[in-house]
């Protein structure tokens, strides 16, 4: 089996779920392909996610032309020190770049509080802090960026969409210091249970990618067991984290039947239950 082809289409979910963070813009085929493919597995909803200015237009013009897809919009945290820096290995998809100082880091911060103003726009991110690609010269421009977006939530009342790369205890401590939005979501949730419990008493939405079927990801299983089920949601963040036994192969929306049944598997609930509740924290999270 090639590692490029994509895995064939699961059974049908029982009821309608959605992608609760997905990236259609680095997925192959078109976009109505990707929905097509979604919808026939009962994957009828889709968050768009942008994560540098470009991507986040382009997350909410998509979000406009299809009614199953809404859009989160953000500078990523390791957008942010390149934006600052430079980016001189051309590490995102935009090629080498010079740094702008964080007057640079302002205008894309504007650009991206107008797009957070737009109707089909539901969130705000991904945004957060990744300590794992970012050294300690990147951290001050992370930082001022994870805030800025905090606000910009609150101001445009959407959703906060957090990533969270080997930054937990920072994460919560600025989230408790800034004041968390009323509607904040962990993607790709990557904390063990202890953290799982933090969250569930601060009312933080926890989203499960398909790494919660990797063998080695036992502590995120025990997360997941300990996670109210009303704070649960489930994503690809394709074509990243292709669920087990696909792992390696391309991820996209039409696979969230598989983590969704190996979530409910932990979770000792059948999987009409669970998609039936995800289905609901979904849009009660992005407000659709």
């Amino acid at each position: 089996m090639s590692r490029t082809e994509a895995p064939p289409l699961p059974e049908p979910l029982p009821v309608p779920v959605a992608d609760s963070h997905t990236h259609l813009d680095m997925q192959d085929g078109t976009v109505e392909e990707g929905l097509a493919r979604a919808a026939a597995v009962n994957v009828t909803t889709v968050i768009q996610v942008g994560c540098d200015v470009k991507g986040s237009h382009w997350a909410a013009e998509t979000a406009a032309a299809h009614p199953s897809v809404y859009a989160a919009v953000a500078l990523h945290p390791n957008e942010a020190p390149r934006i600052v820096h430079g980016d001189p290995d051309g590490w995102s998809r935009q090629g080498a770049r010079e740094g702008g100082g964080t007057a640079a880091l302002h205008e894309a911060l504007a650009e991206i509080d107008a797009l957070a103003a737009l109707p089909d726009v539901r969130g705000v991110g991904e945004t957060g802090l990744d300590h794992f690609r970012t050294g300690p010269e990147g951290m001050a421009a992370q930082e001022e960026s994870f805030r800025a977006h905090i606000e910009i939530a609150k101001r445009h009342g959407k959703a906060l969409v957090i990533h969270d790369r080997e930054a937990h205890a920072d994460v919560l401590r600025i989230l408790a210091d800034a004041g968390a939005p009323e509607r904040t979501v962990f993607h790709c949730y990557s904390g063990d249970a202890e953290m799982a419990e933090l969250c569930a008493q601060a009312g933080y939405y926890m989203s499960f990618a398909g790494n919660v079927t990797f063998k080695n990801a036992q502590p995120l299983r025990d997360a997941l067991a300990v996670a109210p089920t009303e704070l649960v949601l489930v994503e690809t963040d394709a074509p990243f984290l292709t669920p087990a036994p696909y792992r390696g192969r391309p991820n996209a929306p039409y696979l969230i039947p598989v983590t969704l049944r190996a979530m409910a598997e932990v979770k000792g609930v059948d999987e009409t239950t669970l998609a039936t509740a995800i289905a609901v924290n979904t849009a009660r999270a992005f407000d659709y």
